[in-house]
C-alpha cells in the first residue's frame, strides 16, 4: 500500500491536485481542471487529469463520491498518516522542537 502512495506522490501534477484538494475539498473534475490551468498553468486534458485522479484514488489519497449527476473528489490523508506513524512513531510530533 505504501508503494502506491509513493508512486502517486512522485508525479508533480498529482501533488498539485492534492494541493488543490487541501485548499478546497470536494471538487469536480471540471473544477480541478480549471484550478490547475489558472493557478499552475497545467493545461492537460480532462482525460489526463482523470487518469491522475484514478492513480490517487487507487493509492487511497482521493475518495470520490457521486451526488446527483456530479462526481466529487475528496482528500483522504489516512495513507499519509500511516506512513508518518510507521517511521516516526505515534508521538514523534510531540518531541519535535
Amino acid at each position: 500500500m505504501a508503494e502506491d502512495v509513493f508512486k502517486a506522490l512522485a508525479d508533480p501534477t498529482r501533488r498539485r491536485i492534492l494541493d488543490e484538494l487541501v485548499e478546497r475539498d470536494g471538487q469536480t473534475l471540471f473544477e480541478i481542471c480549471g484550478r490547475l490551468v489558472t493557478r499552475h498553468g497545467v493545461g492537460l486534458s480532462r482525460q489526463a487529469i482523470s487518469q491522475h485522479l484514478a492513480v490517487l484514488e487507487s493509492a487511497g489519497l482521493v475518495v470520490s463520491r457521486r451526488q446527483g449527476r456530479y462526481k466529487y473528489h475528496d482528500l483522504n490523508t489516512e495513507p499519509l498518516k500511516r506512513i508518518v506513524t510507521r517511521w516516526l512513531g505515534p508521538d514523534a510530533s510531540e518531541s519535535t522542537p
